[in-house]
């Protein structure tokens, strides 16, 4: 029943559905990140239109809306790749807050199959709050995307996605390894690629030795691509030095997650840790 390449789909495609059910049960919390989301967003974006004011001088109009776009598009591609971060890093935390560690790590469904579900049904989640928060913003702040170049920003997007989740599942590994403190480390990470990512600013402000570690962030390449792709209309042939760093990223970091996950859950396993609570 579940031998095949068609058993495994249905069995992560169960997951989707997990992940939708959880949705509709904690659904006001959904509108809760759908609105912090929006108003953080708008937050950053209203910093680009009150330059000027900031400033105390003259700004030439067609600066503020590309400085307003520069802002916009870092937020809006952040808010993306951190929720498919979030959600995956998450996995174990969220299976213990509801109770089914134990079911779900114990039940003969292929580590893989089940993180494939759990990674299909992130990705939806995150282009709705993406989309949702895009129109949103539009709605309060004029965004001129006529240059832009939409197959450059969704390749981009779509590398940025592989290295996420190769991160993600990385670092869901750490609530496995230390139940009381895990989850915590993995919010450490995504507080430092957000830091070194250029997501709010060139990466060349950083010091030297920060400067370093943004080479490091596959973020750094999706969203400079992504700048150059949606406010210059850069295609995909002048945008490869940003595609292949992040895509060998994804890459390498895929495997190499799942072979840490792996890894980790048998020691687990194996000393008591995959239980409900720390």
């Amino acid at each position: 029943m579940t031998g095949g390449i068609g058993g495994q789909l249905g069995l992560a495609y169960a997951f989707v559905e997990r992940e939708i059910a959880l949705s509709k049960r904690y659904w006001a919390w959904e509108v809760v990140w759908v609105v912090y989301g929006i108003v953080t967003s708008l937050s950053v974006t209203y910093i680009g239109v009150a330059a000027p004011a900031i400033t105390g001088g003259t700004v030439d109009q067609a600066a503020v809306s590309r400085f307003v776009l520069y802002l916009l598009v870092g937020t809006i591609a952040w808010r993306f790749l951190g929720i498919i971060f979030d959600n995956i890093s998450e996995v174990i935390a969220w299976e213990r807050w509801e109770g089914t560690i134990e079911y779900t790590f114990m039940s003969p469904v292929p580590r893989l199959t089940h993180l494939l579900g759990m990674c299909a049904a992130t990705l939806v989640r995150a282009l709705v709050f993406s989309v949702v928060t895009l129109a949103a913003i539009a709605l309060f702040v004029p965004v001129d995307l006529s240059r832009a170049n939409a197959l450059s920003a969704l390749a981009l997007l779509a590398v940025g996605v592989l290295a996420f989740v190769g991160l993600g599942i990385a670092c869901a590994a750490f609530p496995l390894m230390w139940p009381e403190k895990g989850l915590q480390m993995s919010y450490i990470v995504q507080a430092v690629v957000l830091l070194v990512s250029g997501v709010y600013y060139p990466v060349d402000v950083l010091p030297g030795w920060l400067g370093a570690l943004s080479a490091l962030s596959p973020a750094t390449y999706v969203i400079r691509g992504m700048r150059s792709a949606l406010m210059d209309g850069a295609d995909l042939l002048s945008l490869w030095p940003e595609i292949w760093p992040a895509l060998s990223i994804g890459v390498l970091s895929i495997p190499l997650g799942l072979a840490l996950f792996v890894r980790v859950e048998r020691y687990a396993k194996r000393t008591g840790r995959l239980k409900r609570s720390g």
